[in-house]
Order: structure tokens, then sequence, then C-alpha cells
């Protein structure tokens, strides 16, 4: 079985918004698991672009290739990211990230959604919750997950609840090629 790509998302509640601690928390992740893609999101601290900029500046020390910033867009091509994640309500700016020459990945929570986000051209999308997380709607569950994977021609991140090996072997069993998460990688 081909092992899945680990795609990281930070959170304040987990990594801080103190730049020092934020920083020592994520270069301890980044040295721990082999990541693919990084994104740093953040929706609630007042200093986004003192943590954007520290953020890419880890993840280029660690050697992460694939660097990710969630919905800020105008941060993201400011400070050098790859690409934007955009939230389920930015669809609409797919074309402008784009063409400022990043690529995308779109949250996702519907087959519908998938659908737009391909007819946009986006890169990639996240497909979600999988599994129970907090905060969420019900979980899509590891069957719609397969279904999504077999139906669309767009690279589909599993992503939502994803937070042991076990969950893993489940994204393996429907052949998913990548997963996102927080937690797991705490």
């Amino acid at each position: 079985m081909q092992e899945l790509k680990k795609y990281l998302i930070t959170d304040p509640e987990y990594y801080s918004n103190e730049l020092i601690k934020f920083e020592k928390t994520l270069t301890q992740v980044l040295t721990k698991h082999t990541i693919n893609y990084a994104c740093f999101r953040d929706k609630t601290s007042t200093n986004i672009e003192e943590l954007a900029q520290v953020f890419i500046t880890t993840c280029k020390k660690c050697g992460i290739e694939n660097i990710f910033i969630n919905q800020y867009i105008e941060v993201g091509k400011s400070l050098g990211f790859d690409g934007v994640h955009l939230t389920s309500v930015q669809f609409g700016q797919i074309k402008e990230v784009k063409e400022l020459g990043l690529q995308t990945v779109v949250s996702c929570h519907t087959y519908g959604e998938i659908e737009k986000a391909m007819g946009a051209h986006a890169n990639m999308v996240t497909y979600s919750p999988i599994f129970k997380t907090p905060n969420k709607d019900e979980p899509k569950g590891i069957n719609n997950l397969k279904v999504a994977i077999e139906r669309y021609d767009i690279p589909i991140i599993a992503l939502g609840g994803i937070v042991s090996p076990e969950h893993l072997e489940l994204l393996q069993k429907v052949d998913a090629k990548a997963f996102a998460s927080i937690r797991y990688f705490i």
C-alpha cells in the first residue's frame, strides 16, 4: 500500500499565537513527522502576518516544499507561500488565487462543492469531516469518502477527526492518497 501524503494544519489552540512558542511547537512537529504539505490556519489571532512569517520561515528551514496559508490570499502572496487553502465560502476566489500564481486547495463538505471546485480548476480539495471532530457537522464517513475518490478527478485530501493509526488504515483501504489533520500531528 502506498503511504498517505500528510497535510499538517495548524491551529492556535494547539500551537499558540505567541511567536516563540508557535515556532518551537511547529519545529517539534515538523521534525517528528514527514510532512508533504503544511498549512498555516489561524482564524482568531490578531498577529496573523507575524505568525505567518514564522510559519513559512520555519517550514522552509525544515525542508517543507508545499506551504499553504488558510484564507488570507494577500498575506500568502506577499510572504511567498506556495498556495492558499480557501474556505468553503471562498469558491469565487479560486481564479484570483490562481492568477497570482498560487496553488489552490478548497474546503469541500459535499459532492456538489467538489464539482464546483473542479469547475473552477482548483488544484486540490479537502473533503470533511470524515470522522467525528469537535464543533463540526456529522461525519461523512469512510464510504462517502470512497465514493468521492472514485467519482471525481481531482486530488481529494481526507480531513476531519483523523487522529490515530487506525484512521489512517481505514483511509488507505478506500485508496485515499492524502490526509489533513491538526490533532494527528500534535
